[in-house]
């Protein structure tokens, strides 16, 4: 009779879930519409009394009661995003931005002048959003043109690293409208967020890189009622809202977006865009609309010189919107990207300064390495020029230094942590162009020895002379 009581009551109670003692039916607080589970009032009451104490252990002394406090404000970000840095950086006038940039790219003046202008001003209209003058600034977002290997990239690269914001960097080649393979635009925000360790705060005032734009123009000859131009006009099409300014829903994991996924929600009214490409088949164009002489006023320019036209590479003062409307973008995202700004290929004195003045210069980073070793490395006069030389017969601008210098030096790399008594490698034009191996100096005496003879010395073989 006893057990059956027992049993009686254990189907008329429950137990809480979070101390597990057994209370009876209707006595434990559940969530609406949850049958099971439950937390008792005694559970209820600890808990009440530790939020209240961590709650008054975290508020500062100068909080005001009723007041609203950091921790408060609800941010569409996820669970466990760290908070960001309350007070504001200091904002970096023109002249700094463009000292930062110099120190990294060489040659483009026009350019780094333009960028630390738009940048300046840029950042200054988001501190002065609060002003009551009634006059609303628009975004400047920037357009690069450039052949590749000119710089683009590191400009972007370097403005970020100068300005400390978050950065984040997107193929649009890679871009289809939505609803089609390929990524959505909305993606590109997602890297922003997460270069900001998911600080939607901080991602707000980020930059973003767009490279390849010139890949994303309309097609020409399309018939529109035919087929969809989805990685192109589309594209744009995507771009607009997010450029201009607008709240974005951005899927947390990326790939396409479906109903009944959370978002992250994020203004783009602060975001820099900045966007590059190389535009190719854009200065004929221009020449053509120049030496017609449709051009009027400051665009005028004297295109004609002994009855030739110049073939000088454009300049940002030549392109206007209407050469960019021909290139095959649409009127909305030309006016969205008012700031232009032209890059000039490199020539052979420029890469030769690539290789060596820069901080993070290709010759100082070699050189680093070959210190991790004990060996000193130089580079002539002569290989520094056969470098660039080389470099040019590839028309990729700089791009292409870093392989020029690794496989002029792979071999050396290769055998030199195995041979302790050298200290020092000579880099000359011959072993640039792949005619010998650079030169090295043993540490005592420093006299010269070829590669294949310090190998041979090293494992004990006797060296033929030669007649």
């Amino acid at each position: 009779m006893s057990s059956t009581n027992s049993r009686s009551s254990n189907r008329n109670s429950q137990r809480c879930a979070f101390c597990g003692t057994p209370h009876p039916q209707g006595r434990l607080m559940r969530p609406p519409g949850q049958p099971r589970g439950g937390i008792c009032f005694d559970c209820i009451r600890e808990l009440a009394a530790h939020v209240a104490d961590r709650a008054s252990r975290k508020r500062p002394a100068s909080a005001e009661p009723g007041s609203r406090s950091r921790e408060d404000r609800v941010v569409p970000a996820v669970a466990d995003a760290p908070q960001p840095p309350s007070p504001p950086q200091p904002i970096h006038v023109p002249r700094e931005i463009y000292s930062n940039l110099d120190a990294y790219v060489i040659g483009q003046e026009r350019a780094k002048k333009t960028l630390s202008v738009a940048v300046y001003n840029h950042f200054k209209r988001i501190r002065s959003e609060a002003t009551t003058s009634g006059i609303e600034v628009q975004k400047s977002n920037i357009l690069l043109i450039g052949p590749t290997g000119s710089g683009k990239t590191l400009l972007a690269e370097t403005l970020a690293r100068t300005l400390d914001v978050p950065f984040a960097i997107c193929d649009a080649t890679s871009l289809t409208e939505s609803g089609y393979v390929g990524e959505d635009v909305e993606n590109i925000l997602l890297r922003l967020i997460q270069a900001a360790d998911w600080s939607i705060p901080r991602a707000e005032q980020g930059i973003i890189y767009i490279d390849e734009l010139d890949k994303i123009a309309r097609k020409e000859g399309m018939n529109r009622s035919i087929t969809r131009d989805v990685a192109g006009e589309g594209v744009q099409q995507e771009l607009l809202k997010i450029i201009e300014g607008c709240i974005a829903n951005v899927p947390p994991q990326g790939g396409r977006k479906h109903p009944h996924q959370e978002m992250l929600q994020i203004n783009t009214r602060n975001i820099l865009f900045i966007c590059g490409g190389a535009f190719e088949g854009l200065q004929e164009i221009t020449n053509r609309r120049l030496s017609t002489g449709s051009a009027m006023g400051f665009l005028a320019h004297n295109t004609e010189r002994n009855g030739k036209p110049d073939a000088a590479p454009i300049t940002s003062e030549q392109v206007t919107p209407e050469d960019l409307l021909e290139f095959g973008f649409i009127p909305e995202l030309v006016g969205r990207l008012p700031v232009v700004a032209s890059l000039q290929p490199l020539d052979r004195e420029a890469l030769v300064r690539v290789l060596i003045e820069p901080k993070n210069a290709i010759v100082k980073q070699y050189q680093q390495l070959f210190h991790l070793d004990n060996v000193r490395l130089d580079f002539s006069d002569d290989a520094l020029i056969a470098a660039a030389e080389r470099a040019l017969t590839y028309q990729t601008g700089a791009r292409v230094l870093r392989h020029i210098v690794e496989d002029a030096l792979l071999d050396v790399m290769y055998e030199l942590p195995s041979l302790s008594d050298i200290g020092r490698c000579l880099v000359n034009r011959d072993a640039i162009n792949g005619d010998a191996s650079p030169r090295l100096y043993r540490r005592s005496g420093g006299r010269y020895v070829t590669l294949k003879t310090a190998l041979a010395q090293a494992e004990g073989r006797p060296q033929k002379r030669s007649a």
